[in-house]
């Protein structure tokens, strides 16, 4: 009998979940549902290429021809109101109803809000979806000074789109440094001293109070003075979308909470992405909500043949003229020690290393160069016997590749 897989959602989970169902079963309807009015989209270009042709094929996961190939059908501008987990149905905002055999929900996160005074005045702006990214840039066409309120990468990101449409901008964060999460205090330090050459006021340890103005932005209370400014763009986190499930028997906490199959409480019921929190965790990471699309996937047509196990974490970064990627484990305070190796252009890299083995990386250099540490800490190979006070870094990765190579022959 044809199954009737249907998916709530259009991020990189769902359309890595639709294609994983099609590998597996040629001929299952694939539904996919989205409330907004494009095809699957990547959300990081949201920021990223803030002032390029948003409705561009560029921006697209896939493009029209890849869905009618896969025969997946698409249906923007349909929002699922309610799903009857007893009844195998799903309730569009329309009226329709439309029945299951398995269901995925990948509904993403929506931007955290900032509670505070004057934060629903024209020109105060967060960007998650596309007509919010098109608002925007529209609003600032003729305007000059943003304040941008998060030093995460969405808000470096964003800041970095503004500069180069010749904006004045002023970064605001609340963490005593930049990327706090991804980065260890010297590279920190590099990007904000990287920043600041080119103009942009980086403002550490900030408070923000209110936002002035009479019905449109005039200026930004922080740390008890005023930044004026004609608008204001905020990136302070993300937390999972929840309401459709409100009211299911799906069980919830900080998400949906999945098992390693991103099975959910109620039977025929998937998850992945960012709505979900497996092992007790809301990961909120592009590559990993792939993964989980792939193993919902894969599980939706033959249940229980694929485990999802997490990957390194890895974060890219290409802004203000330079490039770094952060990798694995980087909190000094839980690792043995680290090795360092910097020069007076910039360059900077920084091994995290634990009980012997490599475990994080922070570097300023392409992703391209990230493939060796990629595979020594995800082989957890030993260094034991390595002089590390007296080896460089890549004296130190060139007997890891030769250890490797040494366990591969075994």
């Amino acid at each position: 009998m044809t199954k009737n897989y249907c998916i709530i959602g259009t991020g990189v989970a769902a359309v890595n979940a639709a294609k994983a169902i099609r590998d597996q079963d040629p001929e299952g309807n694939i539904l996919v549902f989205g409330s907004e009015d494009s095809l699957p989209y990547n959300r990081i270009k949201l920021s990223k290429d803030l002032f390029a042709d948003l409705r561009s094929e560029k921006v697209l996961i896939k493009k029209e021809q890849w869905y009618q190939k896969q025969q997946i059908q698409t249906f923007p501008n349909t929002s699922i109101t309610q799903i009857d987990v007893e009844q195998h149905v799903l309730v569009t905002s329309t009226g329709e109803r439309i029945s299951y055999d398995k269901l995925l929900i990948c509904t993403g996160s929506k931007n955290r809000k900032l509670p505070l005074p004057g934060f629903d005045k024209q020109g105060v702006y967060t960007i998650r979806e596309m007509h919010e990214a098109e608002a925007f840039k529209t609003f600032i066409e003729d305007k000059s000074s943003i304040v941008n309120i998060g030093g995460g990468i969405q808000g470096l990101e964003t800041a970095w789109s503004l500069v180069k449409a010749d904006k004045k901008v002023t970064i605001l964060e609340a963490a005593p440094r930049l990327m706090a999460r991804q980065l260890d205090e010297q590279a920190s330090s590099i990007l904000q001293q990287k920043i600041e050459a080119i103009g942009v006021d980086v403002r550490l340890q900030a408070t923000v109070q209110q936002v002035i103005g009479e019905e449109a932005v005039a200026g930004i209370h922080v740390n008890g003075s005023t930044i004026p400014c004609d608008s204001v763009i905020y990136s302070v986190g993300v937390i999972p979308n929840l309401d459709l499930v409100a009211r299911t028997p799906v069980a919830t906490e900080w998400g949906i909470i999945v098992n390693d199959h991103m099975e959910t409480s109620v039977p025929d019921v998937y998850a992945a992405g960012d709505v979900t929190e497996w092992n007790g965790a809301v990961e909120g990471l592009w590559d990993r909500a792939m993964d989980q699309g792939k193993v919902a996937g894969k599980n939706m047509v033959s249940q229980g043949i694929e485990v999802y196990k997490k990957t390194i974490p890895l974060t890219v970064f290409n802004a203000f003229d330079l490039a770094l990627f952060s990798m694995g484990l980087v909190d000094e305070k839980v690792c043995d020690t680290t090795l360092i190796e910097e020069n007076a252009s910039g360059k900077y890299t920084r091994l995290f290393i634990k009980d012997q083995t490599i475990v994080g990386v922070v570097s300023f250099e392409s992703i391209i160069a990230a493939a060796p540490y990629k595979a020594a800490i995800e082989s957890r190979v030993s260094l034991a016997g390595l002089d590390l006070e007296a080896l460089s870094i890549q004296e130190v990765m060139t007997a890891v590749k030769d250890r490797l190579e040494a366990l591969a022959n075994v």
